[in-house]
C-alpha cells in the first residue's frame, strides 16, 4: 500500500534540537554551517539567533533538490537575509565555502539522520514499510540506486556490505539469496527484496533486522561513510579557532568515526603526544560521553532514540 505524502506531514523533526543549539554557542554575528538542511528544523532554530545586519550568516547544505526547493518556499528560511541554501554534498564543504566567499566559520552542525520525508515517501525506497522502487538515493541524479547495487554487486560484495554496514550475522545467506533470486528476475522493488530476505530474518527481530538490511544498502548507495570522512577532514580547514562542531550520529560506524576524530583530530583515531605526554590534537572534545535524547524526546520523536550528539571545539594552533 502506498502512502500519499501531504504537505502537512513533518518533513523532519530535528533530534536533540536544543542540545545542538547549546553546543554551537551561537552568536548573532557568527557564521555557521548546517551540513544537513533536510526539513530545515535545525536551520530555522539557528537563524533565530543570528542577525544579518551584524554579519550573522547560515549556509545550509543538502544534496537532495527537494529539500532545497522546500527551503526556498519556506518564508522563515528564504526571506531571512542571513540564510543561504546550498545544493551540494557536505563532503565538498570547503569548496562550497570558497565559492560563496566564506573563510572559516564559527560553528558547524551535521545531523546525519535520514529525513522523515525520505523514510515516508514510497517513491524513494528508503523504508521497508511501503511498496515502491528500490531507489534510496539522496541525490536523485546519482547513477547508483539500490536496485542497481543489488543487480551488479557480487555475492561476496553484498555479504561484506550487509556485514559491515548492517552488522547482520546472516549476511552471507542473505547475499546468496539475493544473487540466486536475481537470476530469475531483477530485484527492483521493496516488496521483491522483502520476499527474498524475510525467510532469513528472525521473526522476533524482524523490524530491527530489516532496518539493518536497508541501512546497509543505503549507506553504500550514498557513499555515506566516505562522505563523512571527507567532511571531517574539511572541518579542520573550515572551523575558526574557538569554533565548534556538533555532529549527531545514528549508528555505531558513524559514531566511532566521529568520536575518534574529535579525540585525536585524525580519521584513524591515532593519538599523538608531545615530548611531555600531552595529546596533540586540533580539537578538544566537550562531551566525554555522547549527548542522547531524554525519555520525553524519544516518546515525542521515536526516530531520535538512536541519536548521539558529540561536540568539539577547534583549538588555537598555539594553545
Amino acid at each position: 500500500m502506498e502512502e500519499v505524502i501531504s504537505q502537512s506531514q513533518p518533513y523532519h523533526i530535528p533530534a536533540l534540537l536544543q542540545q545542538s543549539l547549546d553546543a554551537l554557542d551561537l552568536r548573532p554575528d557568527g557564521v555557521y554551517v548546517d551540513c544537513t538542511l533536510g526539513g530545515g528544523g535545525h536551520s530555522r532554530a539557528i537563524l533565530s539567533h543570528l542577525d544579518a545586519s551584524l554579519g550573522g550568516r547560515l549556509l545550509s547544505f543538502d544534496q537532495d533538490r527537494a529539500a532545497i526547493d522546500r527551503a526556498h518556499g519556506d518564508n522563515t528560511l528564504a526571506a531571512n537575509p542571513a540564510f543561504t541554501a546550498v545544493l551540494g554534498n557536505f563532503r565538498f564543504l570547503t569548496n562550497f565555502l570558497r565559492f560563496y566567499g566564506v573563510g572559516q566559520v564559527d560553528g558547524i552542525l551535521a545531523d546525519l539522520g535520514v529525513s522523515f520525508h525520505h523514510f515516508d515517501d514510497p517513491s524513494r525506497g528508503f523504508s521497508f514499510r511501503w511498496e515502491g522502487p528500490l531507489d534510496m538515493r539522496m541525490n536523485r541524479n546519482a547513477s547508483l540506486s539500490a536496485a542497481t547495487l543489488l543487480r551488479d554487486a557480487t555475492e561476496e560484495e553484498l555479504a561484506d556490505i550487509l556485514h559491515l554496514y548492517g552488522e547482520l550475522r546472516q549476511a552471507r545467506k542473505i547475499a546468496r539469496a539475493i544473487v540466486n533470486a536475481r537470476r530469475e528476475a531483477p530485484v527492483e522493488t521493496v516488496e521483491r527484496l522483502l520476499d527474498i530476505i524475510r525467510p532469513l530474518i528472525n521473526p522476533r527481530q524482524e523490524k530491527k533486522e530489516l532496518a539493518q538490511v536497508f541501512q546497509a544498502i543505503r549507506i553504500v548507495v550514498n557513499d555515506e561513510i566516505a562522505a563523512l570522512r571527507q567532511l571531517l577532514t574539511g572541518i579542520l580547514k573550515a572551523l575558526k579557532p574557538g569554533g565548534r562542531v556538533a555532529i549527531i550520529t545514528y549508528h555505531s560506524l558513524e559514531d566511532r568515526l566521529v568520536k575518534n576524530f574529535m579525540k585525536t583530530g585524525n580519521l584513524e583515531g591515532k593519538v599523538e603526544k608531545d615530548f611531555y605526554g600531552k595529546t596533540l590534537s586540533p580539537l578538544k572534545c566537550l562531551t566525554s560521553k555522547p549527548i542522547v535524547p531524554d525519555q520525553e524526546e524519544m516518546e515525542r520523536n521515536p526516530r531520535s532514540r538512536s541519536a548521539k550528539l558529540r561536540v568539539a571545539v577547534r583549538l588555537d594552533e598555539n594553545s
